[in-house]
């Protein structure tokens, strides 16, 4: 779609996006918690934009895993930001880095305020220890938090775990193994190509680490092929389709956007940047024993909300959760292999780079930014993501030239 929506003449712009390279749990930010990831994504976003700091009304952060607090506050002054900067930090699993930005752009909208820093982080490395106390006293440890009722009546978990959930999905929509597969070494290659290109180096900030400062993602192998990844057993159940993989590993980072009023855009003296104008946001809740099939039904409403087709979007940046997941998303809304290829992930997805939960949202806009700078002025771009408990949340923005 060409040319500029009648309702985005003063959409929220969101410019600026940034994040951290995305490391494999458990090593180069294995000792970093998550606030330290932030505070620099949050300082460069700032610095970026060439506005004062104080200009910003406030910070949004999501975070699915840590140990509560406000990560949002803590990270903008470990970031050196001004004391008067508040922060709210927002908990919708993996949804929570996307939702954060959306929260942005609808205070933006109401008035609220005319900049906020909106984003995401996760140390799911550095991830407190989950323990409930029982009446005697001791402690019983958990690896999750409960999402779903459960129920002993029922045929299959309420509260699924979430590679069960994803066979589930993948068989019922028909997804075979070898295509979950082929998406999976799609994601490899074009994340190696691109870290080749230098495509990420506009949009990292380097981390201090024990071993040296990082600077690039360390998940895309550049060993996998065809016969490799198809001698994954299934990791789920007996017999099933998802396997290591094609199923995306855990990740520690951080991004984070500007999102600005129309009339707070700063001066870019020396080029004409692009930015995204929101369009509009969609959250919905499904089945949550698949819950991966939320992004899919968020899409479906906002797209629907717009009058506006899959096909007519001209990127798509999908949290690669499951690759059997993704396709049984994107066959739902009627992509088919062609349109996929053009418009999916261009530079490989989290089932190469990783899935860092309440981050990936965000860095999905982050993407989106990135890429827009190659797409037409009034192209739109579609973020989307699937969430613990049966939760989808889609967001549509349209590409804007700003002015130098």
């Amino acid at each position: 779609m060409r040319g500029h929506s009648p309702d985005t003449a003063s959409a929220p712009l969101v410019i600026a996006g940034l994040r951290t390279p995305l490391a494999r749990a458990g090593t180069a930010f294995a000792d970093i918690p998550v606030h330290r990831l932030l505070a620099p994504v949050l300082r460069a976003v700032v610095e970026r934009t060439g506005l004062p700091s104080a200009q910003f009304a406030d910070v949004i952060a999501g975070n699915a895993v840590g140990g509560g607090g406000n990560v949002a506050r803590l990270a903008a002054l470990e970031g050196g930001l001004p004391d008067t900067l508040p922060g709210l930090t927002v908990d919708r699993q993996c949804g929570s880095g996307l939702d954060a930005i959306v929260l942005a752009c609808r205070l933006v909208q109401a008035g609220a305020g005319r900049a906020y820093l909106a984003g995401g982080a996760e140390s799911i490395s550095t991830a407190p220890v989950r323990g409930r106390r029982r009446p005697d006293g001791e402690i019983d440890f958990f690896s999750r938090a409960q999402h779903a009722p459960t129920r002993s009546d029922e045929a299959e978990p309420g509260d699924p775990d979430m590679g069960f959930a994803a066979e589930t999905v993948a068989r019922e929509a028909g997804v075979a193994r070898a295509r979950q597969d082929a998406l999976a070494l799609r994601s490899h290659r074009r994340a190696l190509a691109a870290l080749k290109a230098g495509t990420f180096d506009g949009e990292i900030v380097p981390v201090p680490a024990r071993g040296g400062w990082v600077r690039t993602d360390n998940g895309p192998r550049p060993r996998l092929d065809e016969r490799l990844v198809a001698r994954f057993p299934a990791a789920f159940v007996p017999v099933g389709t998802v396997t290591a993989g094609n199923s995306c590993f855990d990740a520690d980072g951080a991004a984070a956007v500007a999102v600005v009023s129309a009339d707070a855009v700063p001066a870019f003296p020396d080029s004409a940047p692009t930015a995204l104008a929101f369009r509009g946001a969609a959250t919905v809740g499904v089945d949550p024993r698949r819950l991966g099939l939320g992004a899919a039904a968020a899409a479906e409403a906002l797209l629907a909300e717009h009058g506006v087709s899959a096909s007519e979007v001209a990127a798509v940046e999908f949290n690669e959760a499951f690759a059997g997941q993704v396709l049984a998303c994107t066959d739902r809304l009627g992509l088919d292999d062609a349109s996929l290829d053009r418009v999916l992930n261009a530079d490989g997805g989290a089932l190469a780079l990783g899935h860092a939960y309440g981050a990936s949202g965000a860095v999905s806009v982050v993407r989106l930014l990135a890429r827009a700078s190659s797409l037409r002025d009034g192209d739109l771009c579609l973020a989307m993501i699937s969430s613990a408990g049966g939760i989808g949340t889609a967001a549509l923005f349209e590409t804007r030239r700003l002015a130098p």
